[in-house]
């Protein structure tokens, strides 16, 4: 199924970090990273930024939002929030001027190109169309996230464990959960993929914490009772070596040299 299919037949992606309790957290705790680090009344670059969830956000705070995404019906939505623009657009041929921007995100690209040329090759346009100094937040989803899915779910079937094992040791997800085939990270590939783009000063953040599926499994009418203890949570454990894949998606944080 392409891009297009997807997004457009499946669930509304503006309502896709409302829906769970795991998306409410993905999407505050987004928000709580971005802000450590963005400079103020920034202009900001949102590549594969879907019908602007993150964009109407910034907008709201003052930054200037340019929103690219690859599906007509996400760049139509996101073009009608107030302060944000919006084109149709390839991150890897970003149509953009050199040093146009001083934050670049990059919140679902890398998972879906599943090529490392392909992600390569972003990676590299979003540091063209940035600022010397500029800011990169680019997310990955972890390798580990269907394994602490559907163990937390008991739908750990017989037959889900040998995609699962794949994706733990390759990155490459097949579908087996619903969403399209994509790539999915450690934080170590995704630290290297950064550097080897030519940036530097790499953080990679796990964004939900170990506390997610427990989320998921007491369900939206018990999250605002156990939101503050998952939030805490994600915050002690969002540069754990040990615990930063337990997250269901990983954020790095980087800048283009000046």
């Amino acid at each position: 199924m392409d891009l297009e299919t997807h997004y457009t037949a499946g669930p509304a992606e503006t309502s896709r970090l409302a829906r769970t309790p795991h998306g409410r957290l993905e999407y505050l705790r987004t928000q709580e990273l971005l802000r450590r680090f963005l400079p103020g009344q920034a202009r900001i670059l949102d590549v594969g930024g879907g019908t602007g969830v993150h964009a109407a956000w910034l907008a709201g705070e003052g930054h200037t939002v340019h929103l690219i995404d690859v599906v007509r019906s996400h760049v139509d939505t996101a073009a009608a929030l107030p302060g944000v623009t919006a084109r149709i657009g390839d991150a890897r041929h970003l149509p953009a001027a050199d040093g146009t921007y001083d934050v670049v995100l990059l919140l679902g690209p890398l998972y879906h190109l599943v090529d490392a040329p392909d992600r390569a090759r972003a990676l590299t346009e979003a540091r063209r169309v940035m600022r010397p100094g500029g800011l990169l937040a680019a997310a990955g989803i972890s390798r580990y996230l269907s394994l602490l899915e559907t163990g937390a779910a008991g739908t750990l079937s017989a037959d889900r464990v040998a995609p699962i094992h794949d994706v733990v040791t390759t990155g490459a997800y097949d579908g087996h959960a619903g969403f399209v085939p994509t790539h999915w990270h450690t934080a170590a590939e995704l630290h290297d993929e950064l550097a080897a783009a030519g940036f530097t000063g790499t953080g990679v953040y796990g964004v939900e914490g170990p506390a997610w599926p427990a989320l998921d499994e007491a369900g939206l009418a018990a999250f605002d009772g156990r939101f503050e203890a998952a939030l805490r949570a994600a915050r002690l454990a969002e540069r754990d070596p040990h615990l930063v894949h337990a997250s269901a998606h990983l954020l790095a944080l980087a800048h283009r040299p000046a």
